[in-house]
C-alpha cells in the first residue's frame, strides 16, 4: 500500500515486513503500520482544526472575559501552587464597570485605579462604578492552567454571583468604550481590564494578564480553595 504522507513508525514497520519475507507476523505489522499512519493524519487534522477554534475565541473576547464557556484550548494543571490548599479561605474580589479613563496618572487621593506606563502607552487612570458593580465576589473554584494565550487563572462563580455577572455583562456588552469594560480588582488593586464582547451567562471567566506559572498558581490558591 502506498501512502503520500510519510510517517517514521509506518515506514519502519513496512521495511521490517519487506525484509522478513513471508513470516506470519508480517501482515499484522503491516496493518499496525497503516493504523499508525491513519492516527498521525487524524491528529494532524485535529490540531489544525483546534488552532482555528482557539484563534476565533481569542479574537471574539479580546480580553479576560470568556463568553458563554469558550475554552481557549486550555490544559488543566494542579489547582494551586504546591497543592497545599488555602486554609484561610478564598480571597474575595470585585468586578466593577469602567466609567472613564484619563491619559495621565491618578491624582493622589482620588478613587481611580492607576495603570502603569508601558513602551507603547502612557500612564493612565481608570475610574469605575462601584455602586453598579459586584463587590465581595467569591469564586467557588480557581484553577491555574496554561492556555493558548499563556498562563491564566480560570474562575467559576456560584449561582448568585453567576446571575449577577450575567445581568451586569449583558448591559456592558452593548455599551460603547470604555463602558463596555470591566475592572477586576483584587486586594484594592486593579488586576485586569476585561473587554466584554458578549454576556457571561455561565459564571466562568479567566484572569490572563501578565501571569507566569508561579504567579498563576499563587493567584489560583488565593482565589480558590486549592483542593
Amino acid at each position: 500500500m502506498n501512502h503520500p504522507t510519510a510517517h517514521p513508525l509506518h515506514d519502519a514497520l513496512h521495511a521490517h515486513v519487506h525484509e522478513g519475507g513471508s513470516d506470519t507476523a508480517d501482515p499484522f505489522l503491516a496493518g499496525l503500520a497503516d493504523d499508525a499512519l491513519r492516527l498521525a493524519r487524524r491528529r494532524k487534522r485535529l490540531a489544525r482544526s483546534g488552532a482555528g477554534v482557539i484563534a476565533a475565541a481569542v479574537i471574539a473576547t479580546v480580553g479576560v472575559a470568556v463568553a458563554d464557556g469558550a475554552t481557549l484550548g486550555a490544559h488543566p494543571l494542579r489547582p494551586a501552587a504546591g497543592g497545599t490548599g488555602n486554609a484561610e479561605g478564598p480571597t474575595r474580589f470585585s468586578l466593577l464597570p469602567i466609567t472613564s479613563k484619563t491619559d495621565n496618572a491618578c491624582v493622589p487621593g482620588s478613587d481611580g485605579y492607576p495603570v502603569n506606563a508601558t513602551a507603547t502607552s502612557p500612564a493612565s487612570c481608570v475610574h469605575v462604578d462601584r455602586a453598579g458593580g459586584m463587590t465581595g465576589v467569591r469564586a467557588v473554584s480557581a484553577q491555574a492552567r496554561n492556555s493558548a494565550i499563556g498562563w491564566e487563572v480560570a474562575l467559576t462563580l456560584g449561582p448568585t454571583d453567576r446571575t449577577r455577572l450575567a445581568d451586569l455583562t449583558r448591559t456592558l456588552a452593548t455599551a460603547t468604550a470604555p463602558r463596555n469594560e470591566l475592572a477586576v480588582v483584587i486586594d484594592g488593586r486593579l488586576r485586569e481590564i476585561a473587554l466584554i464582547a458578549a454576556p457571561l451567562t455561565d459564571g466562568h471567566f479567566a484572569i490572563v494578564s501578565g501571569l507566569t506559572s508561579d504567579t498563576a498558581h499563587d493567584l489560583a490558591l488565593r482565589l480558590g480553595t486549592g483542593e
